[in-house]
């Protein structure tokens, strides 16, 4: 019975959050004048050719989607990397200001972005000279204090007996780090890893600033181009973000134990 009643609730919730997903992707098929139309329509349309050809003709799509894929996954790699490496220190190896350094780190998620864009763009474009390069993109965010916070809480649980016999066996740091310690934190890393990854799939503020060239645009920069003072191709801003979004709702639907198991993981380790 309790069973039963929880999924009378939650049915309703998930259809609620749901909704918007459908539309959207029911829009993608629909003529301008149709897609805001009241009621919206509960089928698909018949301008799925036309939403295509619309968004092909402001943007090279197939280069763009291209473009996010490159930067996220490279991104996802190396930040991943970075907060497995940042976390390892600062949970198994003492070394002179490590709780100040662990506390700064902590402190930088409560400063807004808004805050720090002005002069991170000033470095990057004006310093560095890195604007419509991946490595503009990818560079400021590579030390994430979430990831570094996250995997250090995880590998505080990993046995220090465990390292210290690998030490006396001769292994070095490196050779720890690789074969014990990584493949122990895999289910961390994996959910560390599809947060980084939504995190730059989503994001709009920093490639708007770094990337001025069309043919470098990722995903939803080139999508906010689509809206202009007097047109707004929404079919075709609609078949584009639903490109965008549906294969990588299926694939953490398929990746969802992992996450769900590395969050839960973390949660009880001291």
């Amino acid at each position: 019975l309790k069973t039963c009643s929880l999924h009378i609730v939650i049915t309703p919730l998930a259809l609620l959050f749901i909704a918007p997903i459908l539309w959207m992707v029911i829009a993608a098929t629909e003529s301008n004048d149709e897609i805001i139309d009241t009621p919206p329509a509960v089928l698909p349309g018949s301008s799925l050719i036309e939403n295509w050809d619309a968004l092909n003709n402001d943007l090279d799509y197939t280069r763009i989607v291209l473009n996010s894929i490159v930067i996220s996954v490279t991104y996802t790699f190396l930040a991943t990397l970075v907060s497995a490496m940042g976390g390892y220190a600062f949970a198994k190896f003492d070394f002179p200001g490590k709780s100040l350094l662990f506390v700064l780190i902590i402190v930088t998620l409560t400063i807004p972005y808004s805050i720090v864009v002005i002069p991170q763009y000033l470095l990057v474009a004006g310093e560095l000279h890195l604007t419509n390069t991946v490595w503009g993109i990818l560079l400021p965010g590579l030390a994430s204090a979430l990831g570094i916070f996250f995997m250090r809480q995880n590998m505080m649980g990993i046995p220090d007996e465990l390292l210290d016999a690998a030490r006396v066996d001769g292994a070095g740091e490196v050779r720890i780090f690789t074969r014990i310690v990584i493949p122990l934190s895999l289910p961390y890393l994996a959910a560390i890893a599809i947060i980084l990854f939504l995190f730059q799939w989503n994001d709009f503020l920093w490639p708007l600033l770094m990337l001025t060239a069309r043919d470098s645009y990722t995903i939803p920069v080139a999508l906010g181009t689509m809206v202009g003072l007097t047109r707004v191709s929404w079919g075709g801003i609609m078949i584009g973000t639903a490109i965008a979004t549906v294969p990588f709702l299926v694939m953490f639907l398929i990746l969802q134990r992992y996450f769900i198991s590395g969050i839960t993981s973390g949660a009880v380790k001291g």
